[in-house]
């Protein structure tokens, strides 16, 4: 069995396939393992609609600032008429999808599969469970026209480099990017701002996020840079039988 420095029990599966090459047949078995995961995905998640994705903390408990912030931020985006995407999980993940929930909009989750910690949060109208962090940021990002960052992690911070790397190589759209919480991610905009004094990444690159503390100032960026510039209307999609599809 592996563990980490901690003690704490790894991904048997993943963890092992990061080691390094194994056996052909192994990682032809793999392969089939991840295709499967991106079908159930692709199934469970054909019908939610546009999305704007939620990143930010699994430990803020319900007495956390940035958790009743968060709220706020989920009603706004269901305001908006977005399906709230998260992790699934709880924290920060939690609040956005309890602000959609409440508000009368729809909530999906991608809860990643861990022995430890994380369960689906009870916000969530429709969820999929999933055994592999690739997969999940895949998903995350695939149905979403814009990116919420939230106080978070290490998980936060690869979720939003993720997206912004995805952005700046035209790989996906230009969709908006909020960063929320000035206070907080202070230290991590400098260092942005210094990578572009650097030259390591283009000044233009700056323009890829919207710094603010406002839920209204972000649900009016969105409203422009994702709603109008994209010219979203939800159009509802019926299941095909013949696919065994649900809504």
């Amino acid at each position: 069995m592996d563990y980490n420095h901690n003690n704490n029990r790894l991904q048997p599966e993943e963890s092992r396939f990061l080691r390094g090459p194994r056996s052909r047949f192994k990682e032809l078995l793999f392969t089939f393992r991840v295709q499967y995961s991106f079908i159930r995905a692709f199934r469970k998640m054909h019908f939610i609609g546009p999305c704007v994705t939620v990143f930010g903390s699994a430990r803020f408990d319900e007495t956390n600032p940035f958790y009743i912030k968060a709220i706020q931020v989920g009603a706004a985006l269901a305001d908006l008429g977005f399906t709230v995407m998260t992790g699934g999980g709880p924290g920060i993940m939690e609040a956005a999808n309890k602000g959609a929930y409440e508000a009368g909009g729809y909530s999906v989750g991608c809860n990643i599969v861990l022995p430890f910690e994380q369960k689906p949060n009870p916000y969530l109208h429709k969820w999929i469970n999933i055994r592999y962090f690739f997969v999940r940021k895949f998903l995350l990002i695939k149905y979403s026209y814009a990116f919420v960052v939230m106080p978070g992690g290490m998980g936060t911070l690869d979720e939003l480099f993720e997206s912004i790397t995805l952005i700046q190589t035209k790989m996906i759209q230009n969709f908006p990017v909020v960063i929320f919480g000035s206070e907080y991610h202070k230290e991590l905009c400098e260092h942005i701002r210094i990578m572009a004094e650097n030259e390591s990444i283009s000044p233009k690159d700056m323009e890829l996020l919207f710094v603010t503390d406002s839920v209204e100032e972000m649900a009016a960026h969105i409203k422009t840079h994702a709603i109008e510039r994209f010219k979203l209307v939800k159009k509802p999609q019926r299941p095909t039988w013949w696919f065994g599809e649900k809504e």
